[in-house]
């Protein structure tokens, strides 16, 4: 079998990404490293609430959301901790470092934690297929963290959501 042409689109996202973008995302021309975490999050909740309203789409839906979800925190981690943006954080990071941070209790970052081991790596790997129910459990979560945190902040002027 000739894997040729996957060689040849491999090769050409690899060159995509050395080259700057010619039509960039809108609202996300930031030099600001928080606030592109931040921004973001808002593009994957509209996304995901636009899916939602398709027909179905659930595991995207729930996908979009616990990344969303991150990077909320991971806004919040920037912005208010000092936290650099090059400090490399994995997914249960996030939530534990949110703890640290006082965004939340220890209590609810290891309910989050599990939330995602429990759960995100069974849609995502196809262990369990993504349903209404859990989608839309997860657009609201990531809708209520997200606004949270930007009441947290008082930064409500910052959020992109809903703008295109």
């Amino acid at each position: 079998m000739d894997s040729s042409y996957v060689e040849d689109a491999l090769t050409d996202a690899q060159r995509s990404f050395e080259r700057e973008p010619a039509h960039k995302e809108s609202g996300l021309d930031t030099d600001d490293d928080a606030l592109l975490q931040l921004r973001k999050a808002c593009r994957l909740l509209d996304a995901a609430r636009f899916l939602r309203t398709q027909n179905g789409y659930y595991t995207v839906v729930i996908e979009s959301s616990f990344i969303a979800i991150e990077r909320s925190i991971h806004f919040y981690l920037l912005h208010a901790t000092g936290m650099g943006s090059t400090e490399f954080v994995t997914h249960s990071d996030v939530y534990e470092r949110g703890a640290e941070a006082n965004l939340y209790s220890e209590s609810l970052g290891d309910q989050f934690l599990q939330l995602w081991r429990e759960n995100r790596s069974k849609t995502y790997y196809r262990q369990a297929v993504g349903g209404e129910t859990q989608a839309d459990a997860m657009l609201e979560l990531a809708t209520a963290v997200h606004q949270y945190i930007l009441d947290y902040l008082s930064i409500g002027h910052e959020c992109i959501c809903n703008r295109g």
